[in-house]
């Protein structure tokens, strides 16, 4: 990583068998804005409406996705709804994260041997309205589900994952490697008291991005970690140019999360 944020790689032979292989993945100067992203195609503006609604509503929102898919743009967007009387602390691995708010505290792991964990615990001490993950990655999940189930909410991160049932198994492997002595029933209990949403964010052959799915996590079936799509986007065709087209279908939200919204709408409206 240098100094702008750019990801550089190198494979020099004889990994690299026909000669040295150099890829720079730059680091964008601007995130794109929310009416880029519905511009775009990203996602429609009623999506954009209700991620705003569920970012004020303090809800515990997951991006999930796989490499290159969008996920820190989408974070970015969601993090742009944050009151700026709150205080942000945001924790990363590579400083990603944009932010117009005032009172944002910045940490970066992997500085000195000091992860990701080790800032979660420090930064509870000093009483943050939010704390954001750049990208869950190992034994930190563990401390962040077991702190905001318990906390004031409005956590936000990323997971690579294929899919929201992909993101929820990701997310119990990382906690039982942790915890081993945890069941499977207890980590999915504990997922399904600390992440209300989980927003899927896909690259398509065109290079477009989407968010293709927002599922809410409605709880434990047995033992079964149930999530109910409540947008979700459906291919229908590939254009002469190659591009792809497709349609977003929008469905009920549980009553339960609709009155949370509901709630901070009003609150607001009031203030």
């Amino acid at each position: 990583i240098v100094g702008d944020g750019s990801r550089v790689n190198v494979i020099l032979p004889p990994f690299a068998v026909r000669g040295p292989v150099l890829s720079i993945r730059r680091r964008r100067s601007e995130m794109p804005s929310r009416s880029d992203l519905i511009q775009g195609d990203s996602l429609t503006h009623e999506m954009m409406t209700f991620l705003e609604g569920a970012v004020r509503a303090r809800l515990n929102i997951i991006v999930s996705g796989g490499p290159g898919a969008g996920k820190t743009t989408l974070l970015n967007a969601l993090c742009s709804f944050i009151s700026p009387k709150e205080r942000i602390v945001t924790i990363e691995d590579t400083v990603q994260l944009q932010f117009e708010q005032p009172f944002v505290i910045r940490l970066q792991a992997s500085r000195l041997g000091v992860d990701k964990r080790e800032l979660l615990l420090n930064s509870l001490r000093i009483q943050p309205d939010r704390i954001i993950v750049g990208e869950l990655t190992g034994p930190e999940v563990s401390d962040v589900l077991q702190n905001v189930r318990v906390g004031a909410g409005g956590f936000l991160t990323t997971i690579r994952a294929s899919s929201p049932y992909d993101a929820v198994d990701r997310l119990e492997v990382m906690v039982g490697v942790a915890n081993p002595n945890l069941s499977a029933r207890s980590i999915r209990h504990l997922e399904s008291s600390a992440v209300n949403l989980l927003i899927q964010v896909s690259r398509f052959n065109d290079g477009s991005h989407r968010v293709t799915q927002i599922a809410e996590v409605v709880g434990l079936e047995g033992e079964v970690l149930m999530l109910q799509d409540i947008f979700q986007f459906e291919t229908t065709d590939v254009g002469e140019d190659g591009k792809v087209r497709g349609i977003f279908h929008a469905a009920d939200m549980s009553s339960k999360l609709q009155d949370r919204i509901k709630a901070c709408d009003t609150h607001l409206s009031g203030d």
